[in-house]
């Protein structure tokens, strides 16, 4: 910052615009206004001579001056520029949409070479499959998928995995690989949600909320290296659309059908769950995010009714009281271990680990071709039975030993990181 006297009673600082920021659209028509001014009160002023003084006066280098003044003399309009990476994305990113960044990061790291949100945002740009993103709504995402970035050489930001989440790959890939070592029956779990009725075709898969009000189906399948477990799917109508603390149906139904499938699955097998709403704590049991109507209305949901005077302090802690019976993760675990089964689960956003998003999308696929804006619940389950029969046992094989490639990768995938930072990281 500097000041310009021109005025012998007072002082104006005048804030400098630093050296390689963009000179925004805001102040560069304030800077032909001045010109204007300037051009009408002294008509004579030589052009250098003026653009210095309007440099000086507004902070902006000499030479953008000029080259502003310029472009408005030979009759361009001063226009706003244009984000070069694409529009901000309106709606949500769906789950597999922010696995895929996910992978993208990871490919960086194993070619050697730093990821940062620039070069994110081009690959992303270059994947048709991808929506566009600009900076705003990449941070946004960079945020859900638990990356942080890291100082680097020439102040290059870094985008690396939070460290628990390492932690929680590399647990998951060591139990699985124990398993399969073991010959264990390897079963993996996943569920999806399907928008069901009037709907555009990007609206049909939807692990996020439509815009529109629609029936929305949960579904959920299991299978293994043999294919999909024969009477294992299971289609039902949400009871809300939405993941809010009014939705209490939708993991109870989950948990009476795991207990069901239990006893279609071997003896002594692993089973691999994703990170689905229905069997996540944190959606189901009342945190102190939750306002006290939620609170009371989870309570009444259970079967248990709370005089409304009490404060939200105490009605969080009759929730711890109750929190492991109605934790429907830690049910589910119990009750596989009943069963002689082990249970692991998938790091978030690591869908890619799991052989069943290959196989989900054979059957996504054949419901998304056959289905019709006239279909309704009845219509969408047939066809999700006609999509898991598609998938063949030979393709399930070369779906697992993808995913295995995949672990692979992986697993020296903080060694590379480390091996790259530690040599280029600022101390």
């Amino acid at each position: 910052m500097y000041f310009v006297d021109t005025d012998p009673s007072r002082i104006n600082f005048v804030n400098k615009n630093r050296q390689g920021k963009v000179v925004g659209f805001h102040r560069k028509k304030k800077l032909i206004d001045s010109y204007k001014n300037k051009i009408k009160n002294e008509p004579d002023l030589k052009f250098s001579k003026l653009a210095r003084r309007l440099s000086e006066e507004t902070g902006i280098s000499y030479e953008t001056v000029k080259k502003t003044i310029v472009k408005y003399l030979g009759g361009k309009p001063i226009t706003q520029k244009k984000n070069q990476y694409g529009p901000t994305v309106n709606k949500e990113i769906s789950t597999f949409d922010k696995c895929k960044i996910l992978q993208k990061i990871h490919s960086f790291w194993l070619r050697q070479q730093i990821p940062t949100s620039k070069n994110i945002l081009l690959a992303i740009k270059a994947d048709p499959g991808l929506p566009s993103l600009n900076f705003k709504s990449l941070a946004k995402v960079i945020r859900d998928l638990g990356i942080e970035y890291t100082r680097s050489i020439h102040q290059m930001r870094a985008l690396t995995e939070a460290e628990d989440i390492v932690l929680w790959r590399q647990k998951y890939i060591e139990d699985i690989r124990r398993y399969r070592n073991e010959g264990r029956t390897i079963y993996y779990l996943q569920e999806t949600q399907v928008n069901v009725g009037r709907y555009s075709s990007k609206e049909l898969w939807a692990d996020v909320e439509s815009s529109r009000k629609v029936e929305q189906m949960i579904v959920v399948h299991i299978g293994s290296v043999e294919g999909f477990v024969e009477g294992g799917l299971l289609c039902f109508e949400s009871e809300t659309n939405t993941s809010d603390c009014d939705d209490h149906m939708n993991e109870d139904i989950f948990y009476d059908w795991f207990c069901n499938i239990l006893t279609l699955l071997e003896e002594n097998s692993v089973i691999v769950f994703d990170n689905a709403s229905h069997y996540n704590l944190k959606n189901h049991v009342p945190n102190t995010a939750w306002n006290k109507d939620c609170i009371l209305k989870w309570f009444e949901g259970k079967g248990i009714v709370y005089d409304r005077s009490l404060k939200k302090d105490q009605l969080m802690e009759k929730v711890n009281e109750i929190r492991l019976i109605f934790d429907n993760y830690k049910r589910s675990v119990q009750e596989a271990i009943n069963h002689n089964k082990a249970v692991l689960r998938l790091p978030p956003y690591h869908c890619h680990l799991s052989p069943m998003h290959l196989a989900w999308e054979v059957v996504a696929r054949h419901v998304k071709i056959n289905s019709c804006p006239c279909s309704n619940l009845d219509d969408v389950y047939n066809l999700f039975n006609e999509g898991v029969k598609l998938v063949t046992t030979e393709m399930w094989i070369d779906y697992v030993n993808s995913s295995i490639a995949y672990e692979d990768k992986l697993w020296n995938l903080g060694v590379i990181t480390d091996s790259i930072l530690n040599s280029m990281i600022y101390h």
